[in-house]
């Protein structure tokens, strides 16, 4: 058994385990109940949903089911690259636009 993937709350994990299921992959989700202590426990990867492949055999086409979604490398794949504030220096998730410690707009990527 394999950890595929990391998610941000329950609901996304399962969302991922049906998916892989969809496509043949047996998966389960692991973790889920350590998401009712956030606030007390930090939040790190390893207090957050997993999704396990049961098969270490289809870990290779799960990645690849799992790149398709866009959700290869964990969350931050789906919603962008994580950014680091340019005031004071905090590492912060994608899905925001402004710096939780010091409330710093995100930089605009210039392409």
């Amino acid at each position: 058994m394999k950890q595929v993937f990391v998610a941000q709350h329950p609901t996304e994990a399962h969302l991922v385990r049906g998916l892989l299921e969809s496509n043949g992959i047996a998966a389960e989700v692991h973790g889920e109940s350590l998401f009712s202590a956030r606030g007390e426990a930090p939040v790190t990867s390893d207090t957050l949903p997993t999704v396990w492949v049961s098969d270490d055999d289809q870990v290779p086409r799960a990645q690849e089911v799992l790149l398709a979604y866009g959700a290869a490398d964990g969350p931050a794949t789906s919603h962008g690259a994580a950014w680091t504030c340019a005031t004071c220096g905090e590492r912060v998730e994608s899905q925001f636009t402004e710096c939780w410690r010091c409330g710093a707009h995100q930089p605009q990527s210039e392409e």
